[in-house]
């Protein structure tokens, strides 16, 4: 890709693996997705930051890589305290960039903490040193899975901003006009932060129509009768599945978005393929 270049940022997530084993895999696909130049690399944090320790390690092995890595934080199950420590631990390591979440609690766990929801965190985060953070929130196009109402979700959205979040990081989604049609109901609202779109390829798609199912986004119908027409045809599955992202990646690039993050699973060469796709001469 030294010749070409993609016409927006792009960043790329990850989850941290679990095994020494994963870890070495996730370094050879930190190594490959480099090569797509991107803004930046960023780590999930597990429910009630159960993989806490572990998406730490990772982001401070990004960041000694010369890459700039954000860290995702949650504030369900924690304490003020907690997250004090996890900030001071994360400057410590030249870490800026964080992705402030609500998050969920862990199985069979009763207390949310000090915190309810994700406005609050960032306006903590905030009164913390606050311009040495980088804050990104969450953006629903097609409504957070938990809320009944749209303007009720748009409307939380907003106070996240309002509360000193810099940008916007949006669930996946397949449909386009989801993320244009939400973005103008944020700018109707006053919202002005970048929001940036999240884009899952089909690495596996019975996971990915899982993932849709429990987060309430929908696949087009046409999309799905023709994945699942194509059975065990794994050729013809990743073919197809490329060709749909492609294309809505471009729709995207077509409207405006600032940037596209990319949804890894931990794994690079579908993404890579996209970005390639994407690239124009320089």
């Amino acid at each position: 890709m030294s010749e070409t270049r993609i016409p927006v940022p792009v960043s790329f997530e990850f989850f941290p693996p679990n095994t020494p084993v994963g870890a070495e895999k996730l370094r050879g696909v930190i190594a490959e997705l480099a090569a797509a130049r991107p803004e930046f690399f960023s780590v999930t944090y597990g429910a009630g930051g159960s993989t806490r320790d572990k998406t730490l390690a990772t982001v401070s092995e990004i960041a000694a890589l010369g890459h700039e890595a954000a860290a995702h934080l949650s504030c369900i199950g924690a304490t003020r305290e907690s997250i004090v420590e996890t900030l001071a631990t994360y400057r410590s390591r030249g870490i800026r960039r964080l992705v402030a979440l609500r998050g969920d609690l862990p199985s069979g766990t009763a207390t949310a903490g000090e915190f309810r929801y994700a406005a609050e965190l960032v306006r903590f985060i905030r009164e913390q040193e606050a311009n040495h953070w980088h804050v990104e929130v969450a953006a629903y196009p097609e409504v957070h899975p938990q809320q009944r109402y749209a303007r009720r979700d748009l409307q939380h959205f907003a106070d996240k901003v309002a509360a000193g979040a810099d940008g916007a990081i949006t669930q996946f989604f397949f449909n386009a006009d989801a993320y244009f049609h939400f973005v103008d109901e944020a700018r109707a609202l006053g919202v002005n932060v970048p929001i940036v779109p999240g884009i899952m390829p089909f690495h596996n798609y019975a996971r990915i129509a899982q993932f849709a199912q429990r987060d309430a986004i929908d696949i087009p119908r046409w999309v799905a009768l023709k994945m699942e027409g194509f059975m065990d045809d794994a050729a013809s599955i990743r073919a197809f599945g490329l060709d749909v992202i492609t294309r809505l990646c471009e729709r995207l690039i077509e409207g405006g978005v600032p940037a596209i993050h990319f949804y890894t699973l931990n794994q690079s060469a579908l993404t890579l393929e996209i970005c390639r796709r994407l690239a124009r001469p320089v």
